[in-house]
């Protein structure tokens, strides 16, 4: 999907740099260095504007969050959002995820959140897709021994291959659903901007939890 390059993007980015983190290989990838303190981390790849991570870092304030996003402009967006919010414990970065595995050591992260991905829906394109394999192989590395997988998403056919992935992968499935916004792990659920609009025009949203054995 192409982005429409936004008006001095660059320069609003910028404005954000005392959350913004530009380069995670040179500057740190742990708590202690992103944040100085040695709260569980927890990364949101691929945040969009910023609705969930500003919602979800609120709730948890002894939490540190980093929110990455591989197009500059977008993250612009969710930087503004995050910057506005005033919180301490939520840091951005323009990374794409298939470095993560060279920049955080072994288990250091806490949780990753994948919501509303790109569904990549040709079968050429598949490997390109947050919950194929080889992303799963970058996850077990550096998630901690009971981190998890959250994964939510409006596209059923997304989550059908995800589902048989994390199956094939090993992972231990749970809270799993298909229709989050009417079953029992509603509660306390953060919405994204995808997730309200494709809630508010009746779409299901899909949901679970995946846990490496």
């Amino acid at each position: 999907m192409r982005i429409k390059k936004k008006k001095h993007g660059a320069e609003r980015l910028e404005a954000c740099g005392d959350i913004v983190i530009k380069n995670l290989k040179e500057e740190g990838s742990t708590s202690e260095k992103l944040f100085g303190n040695s709260n569980p981390l927890r990364i949101e790849i691929g945040c969009g504007k910023g609705d969930f991570i500003v919602g979800t870092a609120a709730k948890e304030p002894d939490v540190n969050f980093l929110a990455i996003e591989k197009v500059s402009d977008v993250l612009m967006l969710a930087a503004e959002k995050v910057k506005k919010s005033e919180l301490k414990n939520i840091r951005v970065c323009c990374v794409d995820a298939k470095e993560l595995s060279e920049i955080f050591s072994a288990g250091s992260v806490d949780r990753i959140y994948l919501n509303f991905s790109d569904p990549w829906p040709k079968s050429r394109h598949e490997k390109r897709r947050l919950t194929y394999r080889s992303f799963l192989e970058i996850y077990k590395k550096i998630l901690k021994t009971d981190g998890a997988l959250y994964f939510k998403t409006d596209n059923r056919g997304l989550f059908d291959f995800s589902l048989e992935e994390f199956k094939g992968f090993g992972m231990r499935l749970e809270k799993l659903t298909y229709d989050l916004h009417n079953s029992e792990y509603m509660e306390g659920n953060v919405m994204t901007e995808y997730e309200k609009r494709f809630s508010s025009m009746g779409v299901p949203i899909n949901r679970v939890e995946a846990k490496f054995k």
